[in-house]
């Protein structure tokens, strides 16, 4: 490895929990994010002459609070900061900053980032912004492209965010233990939306996008590392690595989207699959089911499926119908319909999601579902008025090449229909 890439990776390791302890310092995020910068340049000068540090993360805390002192010093016209030839990696005050960053010191200085950047005064595209910038350190151009917006207009939803996290004065006292269950569930729901702002795009975006689906998955490990022994923080991690197992297999070569039953099994990702499968088994056994471990359990039953065939369509049912207790919503009861679909035939399914259109009258996938389940009827005029609508609310040119296929099917179905009864 050359040393640019393993600083680099030793940096991107080191990041959350060093920007973590400068913000505890200092209580400001541009104070904090510049410290860290001007300690990321002085390892770009150290270390490939005096080799890693012990404590990567203690050493940039270290140089990094010394930087910031030193620029209110110069200020002040006082002493500098040491030059870089004083500046042990191996044996001097950094060795002893190491020793005090305990486990629970370093979990409150990460959480405590984490929970910032989704602050709930913070519209949710704010948060993403802002956790990707400030715990990630993605650049900001990478996150507009990423966005589909201008560079400039990025800098300003993360300078506003900034403006409005420094407004909220938020507490920097370590958490108890209520308040961080709270933040637990708050950070938890801004990394699945991370994911999600990269797992619903269609295959022109993908690549632009794809990055933000593993920094999600990265964010997810590294939460799982703060509460190992938490069901609900496995069964995020798994959700997020079975979900983007299937990521080379969901478009075709056209960049049409491929349904799951129709996908080629062979492309998922099965190390992946292996992590995830073995992340929700662990949550299970604690007896203590959450939203998100229910999903990755459904997840995990199509990964266990070696065939279409051979999905356990009754097993996903229930588990649909304790996610529809523990969190009742109409878009978890037209997932639901699938399975029932599956197990109960069109018509039980069409019936079950039928009391959902008011709620979902603007929803693609509840239009594109009752198309098809119409047209798995036979009753291939409301058919295609279900899937006008689905085009008319597609989001991306992928969605509506998809319903553009089960028209031109529906079209061939319904002149098939129309020859045997005339014959």
């Amino acid at each position: 490895m050359t040393d640019i890439a393993w600083i680099d990776a030793a940096i991107t390791s080191a990041r959350p929990q060093a920007i973590g302890a400068l913000l505890r310092y200092f209580r400001d995020l541009d104070t904090a994010e510049e410290a860290f910068q001007d300690a990321c340049l002085r390892a770009l000068k150290t270390w490939p002459q005096k080799g890693p540090p012990r404590d990567p993360a203690a050493w940039l805390i270290f140089v990094g609070r010394n930087a910031a002192l030193d620029t209110v010093r110069r200020g002040k016209r006082q002493v500098p900061l040491p030059e870089d030839e004083l500046l042990s990696d191996l044996d001097d005050a950094e060795a002893d900053m190491a020793d005090r960053l305990d486990g629970h010191q370093y979990r409150d200085d990460i959480l405590r980032l984490l929970f910032i950047c989704c602050h709930p005064d913070l519209p949710a595209t704010q948060q993403i912004a802002l956790a990707l910038r400030v715990v990630s350190g993605i650049p900001v151009r990478q996150i507009a492209r990423a966005f589909l917006v201008g560079e400039a207009a990025m800098e300003q939803r993360i300078t506003r965010a900034k403006a409005r996290v420094s407004a909220a004065d938020v507490p920097f006292e370590t958490p108890g233990a209520p308040e961080r269950a709270g933040r637990l569930a708050a950070v938890a729901a801004m990394i699945y939306l991370v994911f999600n702002e990269g797992y619903t795009v269609s295959s022109e975006e993908a690549p632009l996008r794809a990055p933000l689906c593993d920094e999600a998955i990265r964010l997810a490990r590294l939460l799982l590392r703060l509460f190992p022994a938490e069901p609900e923080v496995m069964g995020l991690a798994a959700l997020l690595l079975l979900q983007h197992s299937r990521a080379p297999a969901r478009f075709d070569e056209n960049g049409c989207i491929v349904l799951l039953e129709d996908q080629d099994r062979s492309r998922w990702n099965r190390a992946m699959i292996a992590e995830g499968l073995a992340l929700i088994d662990k949550a299970i056994r604690h007896r203590r089911p959450g939203p998100y471990q229910l999903q990755s359990a459904i997840a995990a039953l199509h990964a266990r499926a070696a065939r279409p065939e051979d999905t356990d369509w009754a097993e996903i049912d229930l588990l649909y119908q304790a996610l529809e207790r523990l969190q009742p919503s109409p878009v978890v009861t037209l997932n639901r319909a699938v399975a029932v679909s599956k197990l109960h035939g069109a018509q039980a399914a069409l019936e079950m999601i039928e009391p959902l259109a008011p709620r979902l009258s603007g929803y693609f996938y509840f239009f594109g579902l009752k198309g098809a389940l119409l047209q798995q009827l036979g009753r291939f005029g409301e058919a295609r008025t279900a899937y006008d609508q689905a085009i008319a609310l597609a989001g991306t040119a992928a969605e509506a090449a998809h319903i553009r296929l089960h028209l031109d099917r529906l079209q061939k179905d319904g002149a098939e229909a129309d020859a045997k009864a005339s014959s």
